[in-house]
């Protein structure tokens, strides 16, 4: 498994993710239909252009935040996660075009073994997704639920 144990975490630790994904028009048009998001600030160009402030299509939010996360799996949770716990203090201090190129950062803030699953714990993680111009676009506080590794 590509994944990390509970066990395996140290709080403070910092993942500095290789994969990098850049953000298509298919991308962002595809999730916002099929989330049922019908929002003219993530499907009309037009209306982008010519009623806000940034000329052009904003890549929905929630495409972000899955992609910030996701970025990370393959070196903190692969194969190694019981569940998320949810989504915390998510923030979004910039936002995400057509063509902007993500990558991101994982740091482990806190960890705690369960109280009801013996062989788990709790990992709390910070996301933090950039640009290709190094511009902050994203942070996720994120409790896991992880396994331990079987000793």
């Amino acid at each position: 498994m590509a994944g990390l144990y509970y066990d395996q975490f140290e709080i403070g630790q910092v993942f500095k993710h290789s994969t990098r994904r850049t953000v298509t028009e298919a991308d962002n048009v595809w999730f916002s239909t099929a989330t049922c998001n019908p929002a003219a600030i993530h499907i009309d160009e037009d209306y982008c252009r010519n009623h806000t402030e940034f000329g052009q299509r904003l890549v929905n939010s929630a495409f972000t935040l899955g992609l910030v996360v996701g970025l990370s799996v393959g070196d903190t949770t692969l194969g190694t996660t019981v569940g998320n716990l949810g989504f915390e203090e998510v923030r979004f201090p910039r936002p995400v075009f057509h063509g902007d190129t993500i990558w991101s950062e994982t740091e482990v803030l806190d960890k705690r073994e369960s109280k009801s699953r013996p062989n788990q714990g709790i990992v709390t993680f910070l996301h933090r997704g950039y640009n290709q111009k190094g511009e902050l676009v994203a942070t996720i506080k994120r409790p896991a639920l992880m396994m331990k590794s079987a000793a």
